[in-house]
């Protein structure tokens, strides 16, 4: 019987202890600085999104607006789920007679990919690349399946998002609306 007691007092011991060391973290969290985004409220004034975030992959181009992909499907062979299917053909140069690979169709589903640019790692040319654009939804998962090399992105759905948006403040509430 006294055994028992010993081990009901050690158990509300042990209680007491854990509730200490959680309002502990309670309190501490209480006097943190914090940063809350009003969205959708600030997304022209104040939104920060980091540069590296990754939101959807785009083509990068050459300074003729070509897309620099040579079709050479690293990219599709990197990824592990299936995002990316990539379209080519041979095509003949006829000053040369050469035979050379070249890009028909760059599909990628946004709706699948997972984000972890291991695409953007294998590719030797620099052609694809993430940015931080973040507003993507749709209605019709279709409409998440993008041809990227038809496509022309010029930059986010919102001012100066590819450079991070507005400046990041910790310990502000951004409530600024448009």
């Amino acid at each position: 019987m006294e055994e028992n007691k010993k081990s009901y007092f050690g158990e509300i011991g042990s209680a007491m202890k854990t509730l200490a060391i959680g309002m502990k973290t309670t309190w501490k969290e209480l006097f943190t600085k914090k940063s809350t985004e009003q969205y959708p409220e600030n997304r022209k004034t104040t939104l920060h999104v980091a540069a590296r975030h990754r939101g959807r992959l785009v083509m990068n181009r050459d300074e003729n607006g070509a897309v620099k992909c040579t079709a050479c499907t690293l990219c599709e062979k990197a990824c592990p789920n299936g995002t990316i299917k990539i379209v080519s053909q041979m095509v003949e140069n006829p000053e040369t007679g050469k035979k050379k690979k070249q890009l028909v169709d760059y599909q990628y589903d946004l709706g699948d990919c997972m984000f972890c640019e291991l695409c953007v790692n294998a590719c030797n040319f620099d052609a694809i690349k993430f940015v931080n654009d973040f507003e993507n939804s749709v209605f019709d998962r279709e409409a998440l399946v993008l041809h990227l090399d038809k496509e022309v992105y010029e930059g986010g759905s919102l001012p100066n998002i590819i450079d991070g948006g507005a400046d990041f403040e910790i310990g502000t509430f951004n409530t600024k609306t448009k």
